[in-house]
């Protein structure tokens, strides 16, 4: 989970309630779905949330929430802007992979230390997040007293422009540099560029912002040092580039409700690309409608429409009744910095929260049946309850993971005829590149923890029942979903018996007929690997971890491991 680090007296500040304690504040923002999970070096609350209210990564953020939360703020609020003073024209030259780009112009902000910290964790949260390690979304923010833009005419507004620059055609002074480098020699030679050199390296030319007076801005790598915001800075200009414009948008809106709440100016910007005008920040609302019964349903509660519309303005939304053929409905509206709501269910979170989800009764539910523990869990539990018995300890890993991790580092091909591989059942519109599919077994996610812990001593015994998935165009999903037994066994003396003794045990313990024949898999050494055969069928698989993938795993110990499909114990 995402978590965001922020001052409690700057957040009592923001709110105006200065009367509050730490354990009060700590209450409040509970409610508000953020977790306390302690304190930094300097005192302030590390909190963790939910990754979809992306407008909570900054305090200002935060303080909006609880005004709202504590009835303080109410409805939705919209920023002014000023008419556009500046445009960016977008040369035709722009690389294909990133054309777009969007931006806006803050004025008169009082930018004093904690405002700039906040500024600049928002800006390195939203980079990790919505834009996806700046892959999909980048932010620069310049002093717009240090930019000159370039103007046909001196009636004509200031102009900046966004073009594709050759590798080496330019130079610039970046940040935390003191001397002229080429975009080629930034991602060779600087510290950052070498950080994200993967994202414009195969580019033929790459993204580049001049003014009148050269390049300033290297996206999505850095700055020029000649645009740094300091605590002297009071107007700035923001621009993002990225690979779709509603993400870019969507990123700018929620940095201008941040800095808006420090009291600065909005002011608009053109972009001018050679087919379109557009005029961002774009602060348009959006509605949904939400019928009144599906709120009532969900909450389970009995709600007036004045209630319901009390709720929705405490959450910074609005909400008009409607009649839909003789039905009660509301058109909620929600903010322009409101990433997540996608569904007439997020409203009605919203509406939950407001009202309290502590203050909600449980009631049993008006149905003839007595709920009772599944099959699978029972099996699952007590697989669990005899790996612990063996002495694994027991883990719960993501069922999501990437490509890299789930196949190469495992030595493993998609396609091969081993346990493990599989057509993968990857994600669409993936959040992060750490996650883009399901995996397909266990044993990427073990190996992954132990990699993790080498600072602990050993033995490590870890096991795991766990969710995997790969493609079955047998399925109605055109997805096979299953549960899979997965054990490893860490330490300097670990090796094929230690792994084989547990496993007969766990077979024993369920009355199964336990195998191994030899077999071959690339994740395991030859001549210490079996196939696991229980009643007759082959299920798994158990051996020696290969030093080739326990190198890459910085792995210094044997790895002796099994995994197998957990149906087959039944």
């Amino acid at each position: 989970m995402p978590t965001v680090d922020i001052d409690p007296d700057e957040l009592r500040g923001l709110t105006g309630r200065e009367e509050k304690s730490d354990d009060e504040l700590k209450d409040d923002l509970f409610g508000l779905g953020l977790e306390f999970e302690g304190r930094t070096e300097d005192g302030e609350f590390e909190l963790e949330f939910a990754p979809d209210r992306l407008d909570r990564l900054s305090v200002e953020g935060v303080a909006r929430s609880m005004r709202y939360h504590y009835g303080d703020s109410r409805g939705v609020h919209v920023p002014s802007t000023n008419s556009a003073d500046w445009t960016i024209e977008v040369d035709d030259s722009v690389p294909d992979e990133r054309p777009y780009v969007t931006g806006a112009v803050i004025r008169d902000v009082d930018l004093d230390d904690e405002a700039l910290e906040s500024l600049i964790q928002l800006q390195e949260k939203l980079h990790a997040t919505m834009g996806r390690k700046r892959a999909k979304g980048a932010i620069g923010v310049h002093d717009l007293t240090m930019l000159k833009g370039r103007s046909a005419t001196d009636e004509s507004e200031p102009t900046i422009e966004y073009v594709g620059l050759e590798p080496d055609a330019d130079t610039f002074v970046p940040l935390d540099s003191d001397r002229e480098m080429t975009p080629a020699e930034v991602l060779e030679d600087h510290q950052t560029g070498q950080t994200y050199a993967d994202l414009v390296s195969e580019y033929e030319r790459y993204p580049a912002i001049y003014d009148d007076l050269g390049l300033f801005s290297f996206p999505p790598v850095i700055n020029g040092r000649r645009t740094e915001v300091s605590t002297d800075s009071r107007d700035l200009f923001v621009e993002m580039t990225g690979t779709d414009q509603w993400t870019i948008d969507k990123m700018l809106n929620i940095v201008c409700y941040a800095l808006a709440a420090r009291g600065a100016t909005l002011e608009d910007v053109e972009v001018e690309y050679p087919d379109r005008e557009i005029v961002r920040p774009d602060l348009s609302t959006k509605t949904k409608t939400v019928a009144h019964d599906r709120i009532e349903t969900i909450l389970g509660i009995g709600l007036d429409p004045e209630e319901v519309i009390d709720l929705a303005e405490r959450s910074g939304l609005e909400a008009e009744r409607e009649e839909d053929d003789g039905n009660l409905v509301y058109d909620v509206t929600i903010p322009p910095y409101r990433v997540d709501v996608l569904h007439p269910l997020d409203v009605i979170d919203d509406l939950g929260r407001a009202y309290g989800f502590n203050d909600l009764e449980p009631t049993y539910p008006d149905v003839g049946t007595v709920g009772g523990r599944h099959e699978r869990s029972r099996l699952e539990r007590a697989a669990r309850t005899q790996l612990v018995g063996l002495g694994f300890e027991d883990l719960l890993n993501f069922h999501m993971i990437n490509e890299e991790e789930n196949y190469e580092r495992m030595d493993v091909e998609p396609d091969a005829d081993v346990y493990g591989a599989g057509e993968p059942a990857t994600i669409k519109e993936a959040y992060s590149e750490d996650y883009t599919m399901l995996r397909t077994w266990t044993m990427p996610s073990l190996l992954m923890v132990l990699e993790r812990n080498t600072h602990r001593s050993y033995p490590q015994h870890l096991s795991e029942i766990g969710f995997t998935a790969r493609v079955d165009e047998r399925e109605n999903t055109g997805v096979g979903e299953n549960r899979h037994v997965g054990a490893v066994l860490a330490s300097h003396e670990a090796g094929y018996e230690d792994a084989k003794a547990r496993l007969q045990a766990l077979a024993e313990n369920f009355d199964v007929d336990l195998e191994t024949p030899p077999t071959d898999h690339p994740t395991f050494i030859p001549g210490r690997t079996a196939a696991v055969v229980i009643d007759g069928e082959e299920v798994g698989v158990i051996g020696e971890v290969h030093p080739k993938v326990l190198v890459e795993h910085d792995l210094e110990v044997p790895v002796a491991a099994f995994e197998f499909d957990l149906e087959a114990l039944q």
